[in-house]
């Protein structure tokens, strides 16, 4: 009996330990994520249309990382907003991130890359193309909104310019924040999107509770 009891709490401790690793902290996430009830409504308001052109794209579209003030830069901003703590000031030199795409800690800022979650290119094909450059600018520098977030470099870049129908953080308990805040980057913004782009977003913003 008491062999079992034993087992029994160690099962406890090791199922508390293991959510415990795959919960973010608080500073995992970026401003503005809006709640379950408002992504719906912002994704049902969006226009869904055909994907734009490539034509005349390229990343200096959208200057990036502009100038904050005290010597940061909008990288250096992120870092230290989505760090649990953080050494150095600009430039950041070592502390603690949560990638809330894939659930790994991370020490070295040099592993982290600043994801834009609607990528600058998808973006351009959705209707940035016929913005002003300084639009654009303020757009790839967002830091009031969920549109920037400090994640390992190797899933960034695995993402590349892709959208929810192709592509999808590999820890499946973030698709509900990843979806709020693709969704509400492309409302805040007036941005279109694909048909297949919200299926795969409203199966996403399904698995949220709230």
């Amino acid at each position: 009996m008491l062999k079992k009891s034993l087992l029994f709490i160690f099962a406890l401790v090791l199922f508390f330990t293991c959510y415990h690793l795959d919960v973010p902290t608080a500073s995992a996430f970026p401003p503005g994520t809006p709640s379950k009830s408002a992504a719906q409504s912002q994704l049902d308001s969006l226009t869904v249309e055909s994907e734009g052109s490539m034509s005349g794209y390229s990343r200096e579209e959208f200057p990036h990382w502009e100038y904050q003030g005290d010597g940061c830069d909008t990288r250096q901003l992120v870092l230290q907003r989505d760090a649990d703590y953080y050494s150095g000031e600009c430039p950041v030199t070592s502390g603690k991130w949560y990638s809330y795409y894939d659930g790994v800690i991370v020490n070295d800022p040099s592993d982290l890359d600043i994801d834009h979650v609607v990528p600058l290119a998808e973006a351009w094909r959705s209707g940035a193309s016929s913005w002003s450059t300084d639009k654009r600018e303020d757009f790839a520098n967002d830091l009031n909104g969920p549109q920037l977030i400090a994640v390992t470099y190797s899933t960034n870049r695995s993402k590349g310019d892709q959208d929810p129908s192709t592509w999808q953080p590999p820890r499946y308990s973030s698709h509900c924040g990843y979806a709020k805040w693709w969704i509400n980057t492309k409302y805040s913004w007036d941005l279109s999107l694909q048909s297949s782009e919200k299926s795969a977003l409203q199966t996403m913003l399904d698995t949220c509770q709230y």
